[in-house]
């Protein structure tokens, strides 16, 4: 057994797990965070998704130890405890969540996507989703629902970049 050091949600964790465990088995078997699911196991529905260093992972067919060091950010990361992400509230508000499976994933995949583009086009969020499976829905609230969040945080900054200007 070897120790891996990362940060989970913003809390340092040291872990004893062997090579071969991927980081979905650290967080949910070894850390009880259980946001990220066990869909597939092999990087195709995206139930596992996760933040690592800011980039969009499969935490199912990543390997722990390539995580030392690392920042991992998963659903339970998105907001301080009691508050809920834009994202999250834009689920809620547009009924994008049916089964609440898949959504953590989305969630994860959406932030990724609105972190590195703001103005996301429809295309550009189907693009952004194409490594997420959702067997409940056409994706059309799913998407409504991103393109919201994406005008709050949009407004958020505007009105934070006026303030500043002030």
């Amino acid at each position: 057994m070897d120790v891996l050091k990362l940060k989970v949600n913003g809390r340092n964790y040291e872990v004893e797990t062997d090579p071969a465990t991927t980081l979905l088995e650290v967080l949910r078997d070894k850390l009880f965070i259980t946001g990220p699911k066990v869909g597939c196991n092999t990087g195709d529905c995206g139930a596992c998704s996760v933040l690592l260093d800011g980039r969009l992972v499969k935490s199912c067919i990543t390997n722990a130890f390539i995580t030392d060091g690392c920042e991992v950010i998963t659903v339970e990361g998105l907001a301080e405890p009691g508050e809920l992400h834009p994202l999250q509230k834009a689920f809620y508000e547009h009924y994008a969540a049916q089964c609440g499976f898949c959504t953590p994933g989305m969630l994860m995949a959406a932030k990724a996507l609105l972190d590195e583009n703001p103005n996301p086009t429809r295309e550009e969020i189907k693009e952004a989703l194409a490594g997420n499976l959702c067997r409940c829905t056409g994706y059309v609230k799913i998407i409504e629902a991103i393109m919201a969040a994406a005008q709050e945080l949009r407004e958020k900054r505007s009105m934070i970049a006026r303030k500043e200007v002030s």
